[in-house]
């Protein structure tokens, strides 16, 4: 798939992050179930399209989030989503990742992404809450979600990457 059609699956999942979500998703869950579907498909395209591709994706989709949900600090979430993109890219550069490896993958950059986004909110005075009380009553619920996305859309997510890395490679030979 071309990077154009996937920027579109993008968007598709950045819109039902804001909208559709929160229709499905029972009343008393609302405050504590954050869907990161954008990072978990960026953190993908860092596992097989590259460290670079998923740089760009996570600066661009995250300045979206920035501007569309009203960030309490404009950039933060561009900042985290291009840094841990590139990291994941980086760190699993050249290798071939399986199921477990890569939902370990966006376990670990998922929990390392509200890390950073908390810890820079208590820098800055605009979150009172314990490390501990986030984690049990935010960040998990979050992580499980994005876990439970990251194993629907793997199958599809690595053919569409690869196979627009396979028709990239051969424009490149021709």
């Amino acid at each position: 798939m071309s990077i154009q059609r996937i920027i579109l699956v993008m968007l598709l999942f950045f819109f039902s992050e804001g909208t559709l979500f929160y229709w499905l998703l029972p009343d008393n869950l609302v405050g504590r179930v954050v869907p990161h579907f954008v990072l978990a498909f960026v953190l993908l395209a860092g596992m097989y399209r590259g460290r670079h591709s998923a740089l760009l994706l996570g600066f661009f989709f995250g300045l979206l989030h920035d501007i569309a949900f009203y960030g309490r600090i404009i950039g933060l979430d561009s900042f985290t989503f291009a840094l841990v993109g590139y990291l994941c890219g980086l760190l699993l550069e050249g290798r071939r990742s399986t199921l477990l490896m890569a939902l370990t993958m966006i376990a670990f950059f998922t929990f390392l992404y509200e890390t950073i986004i908390h810890y820079i909110y208590r820098v800055f005075k605009l979150t009172t809450l314990s490390y501990e009380w986030a984690i049990f009553h935010h960040i998990l619920p979050s992580l499980f979600l994005q876990l439970l996305f990251a194993l629907l859309m793997y199958v599809p997510a690595r053919r569409w990457f690869e196979g627009s890395l396979k028709k990239k490679k051969e424009d490149e030979e021709e």
